[in-house]
């Protein structure tokens, strides 16, 4: 295991790059598995008129559709979730994304249409007024799947205070290396696939993913300051700004980031 700790200090910059590539692919997948699953709903049900259509046909037209445009809404919504002045407003968030995906896909969704039905328009002012019809319709698909993917996203940012009735995080507690058994919990820092876990006895490493880690800190105050941080309130000595960021200055020296995503709900909760 030690032999291992050295190694991940040691992590080359592609090491590092791979693991931001790999957190900045998951809330993909998840919109892409999401668009694919409505597709197939969608298919399956003949929303909008579609149930005249074979099934082959139903399932090729909805997925396909819903997956495009999963994939064309992952870098929108990354873009608008770095907005430092839509920080903090998740409605205002959704609601441009949802027009900003609707507005130019109602132009896809017409081409697709066309080629599925086997029939085009024959002019631009017929095609305009299809492309009106629809957008009705494209709009409310768009807000939907907007919708999951906004109350999925916010399940994976855990903001929880101590537990009234329960102990401690016994489960966690018990995955500590015999080093820092007994430790106070600093906090939390994820690093590839393990998390280095700072503590008043130190830090190590132990294999684990952060969102698994979050759910068994349940009973500890803390928060997840930036996808890569949880951090233990009571840890909390001080925060400096510097560049428009906040940095937590944690017990035994550690210091914590603050990302824009994470900073007006700590505010909010009175962290500082």
């Amino acid at each position: 295991m030690h032999g291992g700790t050295a190694l991940l200090r040691e992590r080359t910059p592609g090491a590092v790059d791979a693991s931001r590539t790999a957190g900045t692919l998951r809330p993909s997948l998840r919109s892409l598995l999401i668009a694919v699953v409505a597709g197939m709903f969608l298919a399956l049900a003949g929303a909008f008129g579609t149930g005249e259509i074979p099934l082959w046909r139903r399932l090729a037209y909805w997925v396909g559709l819903m997956a495009f445009g999963g994939l064309w809404g992952a870098p929108l919504a990354r873009f608008l979730w770095t907005r430092p002045r839509l920080e903090g407003r998740p409605w205002l968030q959704f609601a441009i994304m949802v027009v900003g995906m609707s507005v130019p896909y109602t132009a896809v969704v017409w081409l697709f249409t066309g080629l599925v039905a086997g029939r085009r328009a024959t002019d631009v002012g017929t095609a305009l007024l299809q492309m009106a019809g629809l957008f009705p319709f494209v709009l409310m698909v768009a807000a939907a799947i907007g919708a999951i993917n906004l109350l999925a996203a916010k399940r994976l940012v855990r903001t929880h205070a101590a537990a009234a009735t329960d102990g401690p995080p016994v489960r966690f507690l018990e995955r500590l290396p015999f080093k820092l058994k007994g430790a106070e919990i600093y906090a939390v820092e994820a690093e590839d696939h393990y998390l280095r876990v700072h503590t008043s006895k130190g830090s190590d490493l132990i294999l684990m993913r952060l969102s698994d880690a979050v759910a068994e800190l349940e009973g500890l105050e803390g928060a997840q300051t930036h996808r890569s941080w949880w951090v233990a309130r009571s840890a909390v000595e001080d925060i400096r700004r510097a560049d428009g960021r906040a940095t937590l200055m944690l017990k035994g020296g550690t210091e914590a980031p603050v990302s824009r995503t994470h900073a007006r709900r700590l505010r909010a909760a009175g962290w500082y």
